[in-house]
C-alpha cells in the first residue's frame, strides 16, 4: 500500500534558495509569471468558448491544452510562492503525494495533447479534403479522453513508485516541490525498482509522443516546402519553428530531469525544473495561439462586442 510503511507525517521543502533577498526577488518574478500564465491561458479558453469562428478541432485542443497549463502551474506555483516568503516550509505526507500525483497527471496529459495537436495539424495541411471526416468532433473527444486516461494511469504508477517505500530517516526534500528523485533519496528501502519503473514510463510516454510530433512536423514541412508559395513557406517555417522550439524546451527539460542516472542529479535540477513548471505554461498561449491571425481577429471582434 502506498505510504504504508512511512513513518514521516510531513516533509520540509528546502526550496530554491535560503537567501532572503533572493527569495523576495524570486517571489516577485514568479508571481508575475503566474499571473501572466493565468491571464493568457484563461483568456484563451474564454475566447475559444465565446467566439464561434474558433469552434474548430485545433482550438478545441488548444483550449484543453490551456486548461492543463492553468492546472499544472497552479499545482506548483502557489505553494512555491508561499514558501518563498514563509519560515515554515513543511508539507504533509498526503499533501506531497497529492501535489506529485497532480503534477505527474498534468505533465503526461500535456505530452499526449501535444501529440494530438501535431496530428491534427498534419491532417489539416497534408490531407485537407479528408480533414473534417478524419478529425471529427467524436475523434477530438476520443483523443482528449485518451490523453487524460493514459495520464491518470501513468500518474498512479509514478506516485506509487515514488511514495511506496519506507520513510524513516530525514524529511528534508531538496527541491521546491515533491519531485520523485529528491523524495526517493529520503526512503530507507531500496529504490532501484522504483527508479527503473519511473524511467521506463517517462521513456514510453515521452518518446512515443515526441515521435508523433516530429513525424507530423516533418510531413508538414515536406508538404509546405514542395507545394507552397514563398510567402506560405516563410509563414509555415515560422510557425513550425516556434512550435518545435516550445516542444524542445518542454521535452528537453523533462528528459534531462527524468532520464538521467540518479547519481547525475545536481543543484542545476532546480533551475531546469523552473523552466518546465513555471516558464513553459506562461509561454504556451503566446506560441500556440496569440500569434495566429484567427485568434487576433477573434480578439478584435470580441472587444468590439464587449
Amino acid at each position: 500500500v502506498m505510504g504504508g510503511n512511512q513513518t514521516q507525517s510531513q516533509f520540509v521543502l528546502l526550496g530554491i534558495t535560503d537567501n532572503p533577498c533572493v527569495q523576495v526577488l524570486l517571489f516577485e518574478l514568479f508571481l508575475l509569471i503566474y499571473i501572466v500564465t493565468l491571464v493568457g491561458n484563461v483568456g484563451l479558453m474564454v475566447l475559444v468558448w465565446a467566439v464561434p469562428s474558433l469552434h474548430t478541432p485545433m482550438y478545441f485542443f488548444l483550449a484543453h491544452f490551456s486548461f492543463m497549463d492553468v492546472c499544472y502551474s497552479t499545482v506548483i506555483s502557489p505553494r512555491m510562492l508561499v514558501d518563498l516568503l514563509s519560515e515554515d516550509k513543511t508539507i504533509s505526507f498526503a499533501g506531497c503525494v497529492i501535489q506529485f500525483h497532480g503534477f505527474a497527471f498534468l505533465v503526461t496529459a500535456e505530452c499526449h495533447l501535444l501529440a494530438a495537436m501535431a496530428y491534427d495539424r498534419h491532417v489539416a495541411i497534408c490531407n485537407p479534403l479528408l480533414y473534417l471526416r478524419v478529425i471529427s468532433s467524436r475523434v477530438c473527444w476520443q483523443l482528449v479522453a485518451w490523453s487524460y486516461l493514459i495520464a491518470f494511469l501513468s500518474a498512479m504508477v509514478l506516485t506509487g513508485c515514488t511514495f511506496g517505500g519506507s520513510f524513516c530517516g530525514p524529511n528534508h526534500v531538496d527541491h521546491f516541490f515533491c519531485d520523485p528523485m529528491p523524495v526517493l533519496k529520503l526512503t530507507c528501502s531500496d529504490t532501484h525498482h522504483s527508479q527503473v519503473v519511473i524511467f521506463t514510463l517517462v521513456t514510453i510516454n515521452g518518446v512515443s509522443t515526441v515521435g508523433i510530433i516530429l513525424v507530423s512536423y516533418i510531413h508538414i514541412l515536406h508538404m509546405v516546402l514542395t507545394t507552397s508559395s514563398a510567402w506560405s513557406k516563410s509563414r509555415a517555417l515560422n510557425t513550425c519553428t516556434s512550435h518545435l522550439t516550445a516542444v524542445s524546451l518542454f521535452y528537453g527539460t523533462l528528459f534531462y530531469m527524468y532520464l538521467q542516472p540518479a547519481s547525475s542529479h545536481s543543484s542545476l535540477d532546480k533551475v531546469v525544473s523552473i523552466l518546465y513548471t513555471v516558464v513553459t505554461p506562461m509561454l504556451n498561449p503566446f506560441i500556440y495561439s496569440l500569434r495566429n491571425k484567427e485568434v487576433k481577429g477573434a480578439l478584435v471582434k470580441w472587444r468590439r462586442r464587449i
